[in-house]
């Protein structure tokens, strides 16, 4: 019986299992994922060696034993070896989070009081976004703000260190389509634990490690833990004078990885005057302010199940009606002597377009990668203008008064629609990596074009002598098709720890095909045909690009150098509308580009860059057509079939320095534009008799090559925070430099440009945030000229003093303000000094203080009263709006949110990569 007992009791204890898996994630002591990390696996019955992937994770798969001992490296971290006892019977061992420490740390000792705000990597600023206060309920951009290097305008457009940041992610994956506005003001702040601008070079990149072509500034927001769970929705509806009026919604739905959002919004507002850094008055760059009536609406889906499958997708839709008043004049440059003129100018732009966008990642197993991206956009829109011109040309071969009424209605649609697919394959040797991407794009867009022209002659300057007037009305049918495939592959070989060679092979085509066809209307209203103005063509351009460079990651430096083999062909037909026969025309270029990148990190908090790429331009196929296109009468163009593509020269480099415990942060940026073989202009100038005494000139635009375009800059940012980040110190500048070649009946000319620009901007909160103040101080000079005869260069200088800020009283009452001041000298005919005012407040009601009733006014003295510079070799143009800017807004708003924690998985707080991406 004792023996029956004893023997039931053995068997009943459970068995080991025979095999188990073990997972884990590395990171650096930022938290963020260690790529290629070296894993070595040791038991009395195990031996295994791997990497871990892009985002820092490793799957050991049948290991035979449960207690092990596990080795970590990786370049410039010290190894880590820990010795893991687990049980027996568990199939699936989910192990900590392993942290590296950085060995640079070792070699300089840098004492922080806590973590630092700002860590400088290879290609990533991040932020701590618990070291930025903000108010409670305030949107992404607020937070943004007050973090060093930033500029946030009030459209939601998005500026790091000089650079517009284009994309947009949570949590490592594209958020409301990618959109940076949509995200910034639309997510709350309270949500945020780290903020991060990526170098993103595309998703190939990050999964092999082989960086091609500029990089795309990304936003990538990642939450905090206990905030990864929950539901939000904002709801604004604000009611005004003369038509104004601002509805918004927002709701997401976070649960980890799943991220749903609807965002929409319809309005009617003026463009233009919302944010306190607009400049009235600005200078050459500045956006034209306007009435817009817009909406737009979003739903994004992002989810990934078991580390294997993630998907993104979203449905977009918008509309936007604007209407704009403007007057301009300036001055025409020629060879022949200088013209000035003057434009009153309505016009009307109606649009809308819908947009769809779909991506699935799936993690095949161990060693292999797929995505796939199909895209669809449709797009219409008409567009209505009535511009008067009133033309003087002092030219030496006499004087010409020409008043020009042009009406145009051009209504347009398109549509294009693409599928990318990408395909990885890793190695069991670390880091040895294959890759294929490949895919299509196809657009369509057709333009119904009617254009009604009044020319008018006059003796002399006054409109007193009418010597002669003629009316044209056209009719122009345009459509224009393209197509694009593209394929790239890739492969990485190590040669050591530290070291590996790479190649990339890639080829591009790119297939036109357009025509355009006139008719005229007499005056009876019949139709007649103008073949001579017919335009048919069509063409391709191909590039191919063989590359090998040699890439090097050490403790502190990483380098890659290399070259690319660059063949281009360019070749195409048109119809000779001067002859009726078709004519082929080929171009074939060949270049050799280096490759260089130089990064060098004295630790995370310091950091030097210096790039250099070299691109090619695609030539437009009217460019090099081998007879004449006089589709525009007035503008004959004579194509150059001895044309060589343009090729581009781009040097940027970049120093980062943060001194965590001064809080002061430095940051440099030089990049020089420098163009071999600039496509320019040499437009011929035509004089032809209209009287006995007056003429009329036409331009015969030819192209040529040249030599010696350029444009530098550099920039700086200087910021000291003060008092337990009570006051933001901030001085940010920059300088610009322009060279332009252009021709002028055969004669060689060049505009110069020099823009200097200073910025001052104290930021002040005090009372635990229940005041700011934000003061600011800008200086700005736009130096222009150009070397044709009588031309006038022109220095415009602006200084702006400007406020803003926001006051929070008791009982949950707030009032914001934005005032600036802006001193304008430079233009001619414009002795405007604006003084914009905006202002407004709101009183939060119920127990959360979620509820808020508003009220604001824009432009509060009319003022605003912009006026645009814009330069090129050929004109210099001055446009001062009209737009009535002045009304108010009264409203409510809704904020609501409900949390549920911080994601779990077998009872233990998820994992999570370097973007804030959740292992599950």
């Amino acid at each position: 019986m004792a023996a029956q007992q004893g023997t039931a009791t053995k068997s009943s204890q459970p068995q080991p299992l025979p095999f188990r898996q073990v997972s884990g994630i590395v990171q650096d002591s930022t938290g963020s994922a260690v790529a290629s990390a070296q894993i070595k696996l040791v038991s009395t019955k195990d031996s295994i060696l791997m990497g871990t992937n892009k985002d820092g994770i490793f799957v050991l798969e049948n290991v035979k034993m449960a207690t092990f001992v596990l080795t970590v490296s990786g370049i410039g971290f010290k190894t880590i070896v820990r010795r893991y006892l687990n049980s027996d019977q568990t199939r699936k061992i989910v192990l900590e989070p392993i942290i590296l420490r950085d060995q640079s740390y070792q070699l300089k000792q840098v004492n922080i009081n806590g973590s630092p705000s700002i860590v400088y990597k290879t290609d990533t600023v991040e932020y701590k976004a618990s070291d930025y206060k903000v108010p409670e309920y305030a949107t992404v951009d607020e937070l943004l703000k007050k973090m060093e290097g930033m500029e946030v305008s009030g459209n939601g457009q998005l500026i790091h260190n000089g650079q517009q940041v284009t994309k947009a992610k949570l949590n490592g994956k594209v958020f409301s389509g990618g959109s940076v506005a949509q995200a910034i003001q639309n997510l709350p702040a309270n949500i945020v634990d780290k903020i991060q601008v990526v170098d993103d070079y595309g998703d190939q990149a990050a999964r092999t490690g082989i960086k091609n072509g500029d990089p795309e500034k990304t936003l990538n927001i990642t939450t905090r833990a206990d905030k990864s769970i929950g539901n939000l929705a904002t709801i604004t509806s604000q009611e005004g004078n003369n038509s104004r009026y601002n509805e918004k919604f927002s709701i997401q739905n976070i649960y980890a990885n799943r991220v749903i959002s609807l965002i929409g919004n319809i309005s009617s507002t003026v463009n233009g005057i919302a944010s306190s850094n607009a400049i009235g008055g600005g200078t050459n760059g500045s956006s034209m302010p306007g009435t817009i009536r817009s909406g737009s609406s979003i739903l994004s889906y992002t989810n990934s199940w078991n580390n294997k499958i993630t998907v993104t997708g979203s449905y977009a839709y918008n509309f936007n009606n604007t209407n704009s008043v403007s007057n301009s004049y300036g001055q025409i440059n020629s060879s022949m002597g200088a013209g000035n003129f003057k434009n009153n100018h309505e016009a009307r732009n109606d649009s809308k377009g819908q947009a769809v966008k779909f991506e699935l990642n799936y993690n095949i197993g161990k060693f292999d990668y797929l995505q796939i991206n199909p895209t669809f956009n449709y797009t219409s829109s008409v567009v209505n203008s009535n511009v008067l011109t009133d033309n003087l040309n002092y030219f030496t071969t006499g004087f010409e008064h020409a008043v020009v009424n042009l009406v145009t209605i051009n209504p347009a649609t398109g549509y294009n629609y693409g599928l990318t697919g990408l395909y990885v394959h890793s190695f069991k040797k670390n880091r040895r990596n294959f890759s294929v991407q490949a895919g299509f794009t196809q657009s369509n867009n057709q333009i119904n074009g009617d254009k009604r022209a009044d020319y008018r002659y006059y003796m002399d300057a006054t409109q007193n002598v009418l010597v002669k007037d003629s009316l044209s009305h056209l009719l122009t049918f345009k459509t224009s098709n393209n197509k694009v495939y593209h394929s790239v592959i890739t492969y990485a070989e190590p040669i050591s720890s530290r070291s590996q060679l790479e190649f990339t092979g890639q080829i591009k085509n790119s297939a036109y095909d357009n025509k355009a066809v006139s008719d005229t209307v007499l005056a009876g209203g019949q139709l007649r045909e103008l073949s001579r103005l017919e335009n048919i063509y069509n063409f391709s351009f191909t590039e191919t690009r063989l590359t090998a460079d040699y890439r090097y990651g050490g403790e502190k430096d990483n380098l890659s150098l290399g070259a690319a083999l660059v063949p281009t062909v360019l070749s195409g037909v048109q119809v000779n509308n001067n002859t009726n026969t078709t004519i082929s025309t080929s171009r074939s270029d060949f270049r050799i580009i280096p490759i260089f990148r130089y990064s060098h990190s004295w630790s995370t908090a310091e950091r030097f860059q210096l790039t250099y790429s070299g691109t090619n331009n695609e030539l437009n196929f009217q460019q090099i057509q081998p007879f004449i296109d006089r589709s525009d009468p007035n503008n004959i163009i004579i194509g150059n079939p001895d044309l060589k593509p343009t090729f581009t020269h781009n040097i940027t480099s970049s120093y980062n320095k943060y001194f965590p415990n001064d809080k002061f942060n430095l940051s440099f940026n030089v990049s020089a534009l420098l163009y071999d073989n600039q496509v320019a202009t040499n437009i011929i100038q035509i004089t032809l008799p209209i009287s006995p005494t007056l003429n009329k000139t036409i331009n015969e635009v030819n192209y040529v090559n040249v030599n010696g375009d350029k444009t530098l800059s550099g920039r700086y940012s200087i910021s000291k925070q003060l008092n337990d980040r009570n006051y933001n110190l901030e001085l940010n500048g920059s300088i610009t430099y322009g060279f332009t070649n252009a021709l002028s009946n055969n004669l060689s000319y060049h505009t110069t440009i020099w823009d200097f620009n200073e910025r001052f901007g104290p930021r002040i909160s005090l009372n635990d945030n229940k005041l700011m103040i934000n003061p600011y101080v800008g200086y700005d000079v736009y130096k222009s000229s150009t070397t044709t005869l009588n031309a006038i260069g022109s220095t415009i200088t602006s200084t702006k003093l400007a406020v803003d800020g926001q006051i929070y009283f008791p009982h949950s009452f707030q009032i914001h303000y934005a005032a600036s001041k802006n001193y304008i000298s430079g233009f001619s005919n414009y002795n405007l000094n604006p003084l914009i005012i905006n202002a407004g407040f709101e009183k939060r009601l119920l127990r959360a203080h979620n509820l808020a009733i508003t009220f604001d006014v824009f432009d509060l003295l009319h003022q605003n009263n912009f006026m645009q510079q814009f330069v090129t070799p050929q004109s210099t143009t001055y446009t001062l709006s009209t737009t009535n800017s002045r009304y108010f807004l009264v409203g409510l708003r809704l904020n609501l949110q409900k949390w549920g924690g911080t994601p779990m998985h077998n009872g233990q707080p998820m994992m999570r990569r370097g973007d804030g991406g959740f292992v599950n």
